[in-house]
């Protein structure tokens, strides 16, 4: 096998795979939830069918998700504002670090999420 026929083939795989992964970030941009039913079965029918050892191996993996992807669809909820809170206290466990005091700790948590929902109202 050529240089030369190596690249043209490393350069398809390249462009089959940032296409497929363009095509999957279309799902969150859908109206419903049957159509994007309709377009992770296609497109895990597409990775399979790619021949690229990788996105057959992700298209299991979404098949495997793929209730947890379309409930986003039933329940508009997100883990974010849990996440950044949860990083706050791990900051400020790591600045704490040395501190003897568990109670003004816990203390110093509860201002922390008082004052994060104070500004939300």
């Amino acid at each position: 096998m050529s240089a030369r026929f190596k690249s043209q083939r490393h350069e398809r795989i390249k462009y089959k795979w940032y296409y497929m992964k363009e095509e999957l970030l279309t799902f969150w941009q859908q109206a419903n939830k049957d159509e994007v039913a309709k377009l992770i079965k296609e497109w895990i029918a597409k990775a399979e069918s790619s021949g690229i050892g990788i996105l057959k191996t992700f298209a299991k993996t979404v098949e495997m998700h793929k209730n947890a992807i379309l409930a986003c669809y039933d329940y508009k909820i997100s883990t974010g504002p849990l996440e950044g809170f949860n990083n706050k206290i791990k900051t400020m466990k790591r600045q704490a670090y040395g501190f003897r005091d568990m109670e003004f700790f816990k203390l110093k948590i509860k201002a922390l999420h008082q004052a994060n929902y104070a500004l939300v109202g």
